[in-house]
């Protein structure tokens, strides 16, 4: 992942945005950008291409790059509230800044939202045996459509597309 070439694909607005963000904890860039790089290969290396589809390994992918950044953050600043409010903020600003219809979005912020939730029950956890825990939850993942409430799947992972 080539971190400027994803950065041409954002507006100024945008790239405005995620420079302050960073500014307001700049001890947490580097355990971000490398928690999205090693849930890309974990993510690839556990469903292949699948992941960039909307189906349960994306649900995996979603809730785990969470997880995964709150767990990188917690080791630089030992507060649960601090890390996984930095976790919503970043993955919020990517879902802002790449734009997505209404149902995948949503989808998307859920699964985000299943990961930090992971995050917080699971501090004392090997990343291990959380990437299997979630593996776990995305075979019992819930397809959804335009129809469904997400809030009756509360910390439940969902999905658009079959595998």
């Amino acid at each position: 992942m080539n971190l400027f070439a994803v950065l041409k694909r954002v507006d100024f607005k945008n790239i405005l945005k995620v420079i302050f963000i960073g500014l307001s904890r700049p001890h947490f860039i580097w355990p971000t950008i490398k928690a999205t790089k090693d849930c890309i290969a974990i993510s690839t290396k556990n469903y292949g291409k699948l992941h960039h589809k909307n189906g349960p390994a994306n649900a995996f992918r979603h809730a785990f790059w969470n997880y995964l950044i709150a767990k990188r953050c917690f080791k630089w600043q030992q507060n649960k509230e601090t890390v996984l409010a930095w976790a919503k903020k970043v993955t919020d600003w990517h879902e802002d800044s790449f734009p997505n219809k209404k149902l995948p979005r949503e989808m998307d912020l859920h699964n985000n939202e299943v990961g930090r939730f992971i995050f917080e029950q699971n501090t004392d956890k090997s990343e291990q045996e959380v990437i299997e825990l979630l593996k776990q939850m995305a075979l019992e993942s819930i397809k959804i459509d335009e129809n469904s409430i997400l809030s009756e799947y509360k910390n439940r992972m969902v999905h658009i597309l079959e595998q």
